[in-house]
């Protein structure tokens, strides 16, 4: 092996293909990618594919075939599905991260918890194929993280919103990061089943989801207790 990238290689190239100059036209009238835009290429159709039939569901050839490439290629790029797949999980988890936080912009407390929230609903409604995947469990766990540790992000930064409220109200703000993992959880969730009925519409739903946080903070005793006696 000389370390040449068969997309690129005069000879033996890896999808069946001469190599021409990016943009420049091969046989047959195909456009020749460049290895980033094969790169990007596979990424689009893992994605898709990973979305409909799961990580186990999901084949090399299939993906390969879908780009019009032999396995080589995708190898060549990826080291195999695993490699493939942890690269999309981790975009995917990036992304929703960025929007999360990107949308918590100030203001009142309730008006963040909003915008949090709507965040959610909207990653999950512009990038469904992304949230799929990202809800099912992982075969890469370790290295690319889960959507439990992704929740936990998010929760992280409504952790300090929720301590300054704490504070204000003369709760304990160290029990802060529990509540946090609550609410966040709640959304999530909410999120996969708004995902497959679609009803009502996003801004609505994250209306309902803060109305049910926002009083349930209100009305929030300092000492809970449980009504039963239920000791451990």
């Amino acid at each position: 092996m000389n370390g040449s990238n068969p997309e690129t290689s005069p000879a033996g190239s890896a999808d069946g293909h001469r190599p021409a100059a990016p943009g420049h036209r091969a046989r047959g009238g195909r456009v020749r990618m460049t290895g980033k835009q094969r790169r990007e290429q596979l990424l689009e159709i893992g994605r898709s594919v990973f979305a409909e039939r799961g990580y186990d569901g999901t084949s090399v050839e299939e993906i390969a075939e879908r780009a019009g490439v032999s396995k080589p290629v995708v190898y060549e790029h990826f080291g195999g599905k695993e490699g493939l797949y942890a690269v999309v999980v981790d975009r995917e988890m990036q992304l929703l991260l960025d929007m999360v936080t990107g949308a918590l912009t100030g203001g009142h407390s309730r008006e963040l918890l909003e915008q949090a929230a709507f965040a959610l609903m909207d990653y999950i409604d512009t990038s469904t194929d992304g949230f799929k995947i990202l809800v099912r469990d992982s075969p890469v766990a370790q290295s690319t993280g889960s959507f439990a540790s992704l929740i936990s992000d998010i929760a992280t930064q409504v952790e300090d919103i929720l301590g300054l409220e704490f504070k204000a109200r003369g709760f304990d703000p160290k029990l802060a990061p529990m509540y946090s993992q609550m609410l966040v959880g709640m959304v999530a969730l909410t999120g996969q089943w708004w995902l497959e009925v679609r009803k009502p519409q996003k801004s609505e739903v994250a209306a309902h989801l803060v109305n049910l946080a926002w009083h349930g903070l209100e009305g929030m005793e300092r000492h809970p207790k449980l009504v039963g006696e239920r000791q451990g």
